[in-house]
């Protein structure tokens, strides 16, 4: 088949903060992406591809993103396109790298040279190989003081065996790299050195050589796949596209393919393509480029353009089943309409939906309620992702504490199970097993590195894994690392204890006293400070005992005619533990859940009523 052979598609994939963006910063930085006034001013972002407020906040990448940077071939004749597509390395935001890989012909798999594959490396390296894509195996951070070079790669050997990798994909090129200065090298550096060249050419060649140019039918009609979408304030809606045979031009009529299997004719108002940070309008794309469209408002992702003579829509993009669910609804509580502005169910559904549209993997169900929806994903950060980006929008929820998504299987309930892998300290080994062992866990495999640290591999069920972070956090001093990736559905494997401790919650509204909190300090750790106006059924702090209690946080202390000394005027008072969503998310029970609007996250009861919730524990009387 013919080749478009000034063209390579790539995508780049790692697991969490092993260097993605920062690589692909330098490779903009190195090809013309910034002009020289530029870099003198000091106007070179550091991850530029992180775009969203969220991403740069967390440090994390959210969503899939691509730029092109041009190369100059080595004999000076023509420029080599390179589309790379930046995908996130956290295992709940995977819908994203599914939909990267449809868009490229090979990848790059990232590898800290300390910390070698973990879970979410299998993952992505497990999509890539069963697409027979090419990879290119990147060991970054060479110059870590405590990177294991030789270790890494055969690592990355065994797990290419372990996912049943072919001959021809086991052979792959090894380039070591420096994100952070822009150097690669194909010749293995010494641990914790830099690589000898002083700038990322190697890296450039051995993309060119290794991913295969894109290959089109000369025959066939236009095929243009839709795998992201993006707006702009000029245009409406951009689809993004990778074409696949035929040519696509400015002001065309083609056929929209939808995805009930209806096809309308339509007319593209825009054709953009990517050059490095900007869209460029552009006249004509061929096979294998990577360009945005405007013109469709209602065009949605794995939607097919085609020839409207002659449609033939491409397969829809599959995507793993989400296996975390929660409730979204309005807010209930008596503080309702404060802060935000975004109130009623009618705003939540239509904003839900229109998160449908560009998140292929999530789903929105209805529920008993006309004012709440289940909304299911991949994980809890997912889900804890969309609420935040709601809540700064103007939007007051009431959200449900995350459930696991079972299935049935041959007559027998299934639930999901998770490979984790745990970096800690030697010392915390016995305790750390043990709070496994509460939560079903299977241990797999454990490698004591020889520095200290141990690596442990468990299979555990994901219900087991809510809430589990925090914990995890405060057994391990805060030292530990700690990932998870989806690995099975088992059959249900019983009770799994819930968090140990119980609720302080509050019984009558009004805003908290320094009095009031300094005697409830002895009963737990408190979540308010003083003068935060609560109400009953809120919950103030988390109690010491596993028992719920009920507490007067507004009760003030009674004035007298007696004179007083100042040490009994000053109340000490210890410092509130301020939670934020995720951690409020993670502390909620099943009889719990939390008020999410611009300015508070508060947890509450779902029941707001004491005596109601009372009587709701009581046993039933038997027939």
């Amino acid at each position: 088949m013919p080749t478009r052979d000034d063209i390579r598609n790539v995508a780049i994939i790692a697991h969490v903060d092993h260097g993605k963006t920062t690589l692909v910063d330098a490779m903009l930085l190195q090809s013309g992406a910034y002009t020289q006034h530029q870099q003198e001013e000091g106007a070179v972002q550091d991850r530029v591809m992180d775009s969203m407020d969220l991403e740069r906040e967390k440090g994390i990448t959210i969503l899939a993103k691509n730029t092109a940077v041009r190369r100059l071939e080595k004999n000076g004749e023509g420029h080599l396109l390179i589309n790379i597509i930046d995908t996130p390395g956290h295992a709940d935001f995977g819908g994203e790298v599914e939909r990267g890989l449809s868009m490229v012909d090979g990848v790059a798999l990232l590898v800290d040279a300390s910390e070698g594959p973990l879970p979410q490396t299998r993952f992505v390296l497990r999509k890539a190989l069963a697409q027979n894509m090419p990879v290119i195996l990147i060991i970054n951070k060479v110059d870590r003081s405590d990177a294991r070079i030789a270790e890494v790669v055969d690592e990355c050997y065994e797990l290419f065996l372990d996912l049943d990798a072919t001959e021809e994909q086991i052979d792959f090129p090894i380039v070591y790299c420096q994100a952070k200065t822009g150097q690669a090298s194909l010749t293995r550096p010494a641990d914790g050195t830099s690589p000898d060249s002083p700038n990322l050419d190697p890296l450039f060649e051995v993309i060119k050589n290794t991913i295969p140019a894109p290959t089109y039918d000369e025959n066939a009609t236009l095929q243009a796949h839709v795998t992201n979408l993006d707006a702009s304030p000029y245009l409406g809606r951009l689809a993004l596209c990778r074409i696949h045979n035929g040519w696509l031009k400015k002001g065309q009529t083609v056929a929209w393919c939808k995805q009930d299997g209806t096809v309308e004719r339509v007319k593209l108002t825009e054709l953009l393509g990517t050059e490095a940070l900007e869209r460029v309008s552009i006249e004509q794309a061929g096979p294998g480029d990577i360009v945005a469209i405007a013109g469709i408002p209602e065009i949605t992702i794995g939607e097919t353009l085609a020839d409207p003579d002659d449609p033939r829509p491409l397969p829809l993009i599959t995507i793993d089943e989400p296996n975390i669910s929660m409730t979204i609804g309005i807010n209930t509580s008596p503080l309702a309409g404060k802060s935000g502005k975004k109130l009623t169910a009618r705003m939540v559904k239509d904003r839900l939906d229109k998160e449908l549209v560009g998140n292929v993997s999530i789903r929105v169900l209805a529920t008993e309620r006309p004012d709440t929806w289940e909304v299911q994903g991949r994980g809890e950060l997912q889900l804890a992702i969309l609420v935040e980006v709601m809540r700064r929008e103007g939007f007051e929820l009431t959200v449900g504490k995350p459930q696991v998504v079972t299935r049935t299987i041959d007559g027998k309930l299934h639930e999901p199970m998770e490979r984790l892998t745990i970096d800690a300290p030697s010392d915390y080994q016995g305790v750390l097993m043990q709070l496994m062992a509460l939560r079903k866990g299977r241990l797999e495999q454990m490698v004591d590195h020889g520095t200290g640290w141990i690596r442990m591999e468990y299979i555990v069920p994901a219900r087991g894994l809510i809430g589990f972070r925090t914990e995890f956090l405060t057994e391990t001093r805060g030292t530990g690392l700690l990932h998870h990736v989806h690995e099975r559905y088992e059959p249900w494997h019983g009770d799994i204890r819930t968090r140990p401790t119980g609720s302080l919650v509050a019984d009558r509204s009004g805003p908290t006293t320094g009095f009031a909190l300094a005697n409830l300090q002895e009963r737990g750790t408190m979540f308010v400070p003083p003068g935060t106006e609560v109400y009953e059924g809120m919950i103030v702090g988390e109690n010491s005992r596993s028992d719920d209690m009920d507490v007067n946080a507004t009760k003030e202390k009674k004035l007298t005619n007696m004179r007083q000394s100042s040490s009994d005027v000053l109340v000490p008072l210890i410092p509130h533990k301020a939670l934020s969503l995720e951690q409020a998310l993670e502390f909620c029970r099943e009889d719990e859940c939390v008020e999410v609007t611009p300015a508070t996250v508060r947890i509450r009861k779902v029941e707001l009523d004491a005596n109601l919730r009372a009587k709701s524990r009581r046993p039933k009387p038997s027939a």
